[in-house]
């Protein structure tokens, strides 16, 4: 699914050093970047965090600064583990035309015939790299998997080309595997092991009321 409309973020030049200051205010230092790009900027801290939860990496930002846009990806993104909020971000400044490496996730769509027998999902990626133009990048990739049986595959090459968006190309080996349908689990019960033992000798306390007889007898004829 290709995305037509991209996301709206508006930035602020920042004067280097000032990071702490800006955070405290509820900015978002970051940085804007290319091979002929080099920005230091801050953005809604709010605004980026809902957007980046929801987005990911992979979507094109429309990034606005001074009044000029620019079409940006988030390349990176550093995190306050305290806070667990993000404190630093880069963006990557795409040149229109030009091709981009990106990682796009996967969405596993239906419910297997495997997993309908009592089947498990083993879901190995969920992600791939594409290398493809900026404004084709797609917000997913949607791999049917309804017709899969317990012990069936899919891997990279066994996606149709209408998958993918014009001219894009897949980064990863396309033998590496996407998704398998496992047999069920089945948990090994153990026997319990008996304390009695049939053949052993059975351990005599006291005196049998057959012994008692025995012994009577005994003494009638000893006597």
């Amino acid at each position: 699914m290709i995305v037509e409309e991209h996301m709206e973020l508006k930035g602020e030049i920042r004067t280097p050093g000032k990071a702490g200051s800006l955070r405290q205010a509820g900015r978002l230092p970051g940085i804007i970047y290319n091979k002929d790009l080099n920005l230091t900027i801050s953005v809604d801290l709010r605004t980026f965090d809902r957007a980046f939860r929801d987005n990911g990496t992979a979507n094109l930002i429309d990034l606005e600064v001074d009044g000029k846009t620019h079409p940006v990806l988030i390349k990176a993104v550093q995190m306050d583990k305290r806070l667990r909020r993000p404190s630093h971000v880069d963006f990557f400044a795409v040149t229109a035309g030009q091709a981009v490496t990106v990682s796009v996730p996967l969405d596993y769509v239906g419910t297997s015939v495997g997993v309908a027998e009592g089947g498990q999902l083993d879901i190995a990626r969920r992600e791939l790299q594409l290398n493809v133009l900026p404004r084709l990048i797609p917000s997913q990739i949607e791999v049917d998997i309804s017709e899969l049986n317990i012990g069936d595959s899919v891997h990279i090459n066994d996606l149709a080309s209408s998958l993918f968006p014009e001219g894009a190309e897949v980064v990863d080996d396309g033998d590496l595997t996407l998704i398998t349908v496992v047999p069920p689990r089945v948990e090994e019960v153990e026997e319990p092991v008996s304390e009695f033992n049939a053949e052993a000798e059975p351990e005599v306390i006291g005196r049998g009321a057959e012994d008692e007889e025995d012994g009577e007898s005994t003494d009638e004829n000893s006597g």
